[in-house]
């Protein structure tokens, strides 16, 4: 099961969203409601997302439509620029790429701490 966060920071024109886990489509579905709720509240062409996924395990394929419909919600919000900073995990890197690139998400950053 993942657990997930919202905090926008209107002072840094930043909405955090950290995510840990293993998403299910359960949580893949709550997460998208409450990403909705968030932005609503705010003009996301002025904000960045910053996505803290360090705590995040790879997602397996049943959940990669989702993953993919999250990275297609990020794009069409506007968003500056939508940043993932991960642990040290290549195989989770090159996942969040490869959805970047299948979405056509161009402004994103991936950072590895």
């Amino acid at each position: 099961m993942g657990n997930f966060n919202f905090s926008p920071s209107p002072e840094n024109l930043t909405l955090k969203v950290m995510v840990e886990g293993a998403m299910t489509q359960e949580d893949a579905g709550r997460f998208i409601q409450e990403y909705n709720e968030h932005v609503s509240k705010f003009d996301p062409s002025k904000y960045e997302i910053a996505l803290d996924c360090t705590g995040l395990n790879v997602s397996s394929p049943d959940v990669l439509p989702m993953l993919e419909q999250c990275y297609i919600m990020y794009k069409e919000s506007g968003f500056k620029k939508v940043v993932f900073t991960i642990a040290k995990n290549p195989v989770l890197k090159m996942q969040l790429g490869r959805v970047a690139r299948t979405t056509k998400l161009e402004n994103y950053e991936i950072v590895e701490v």
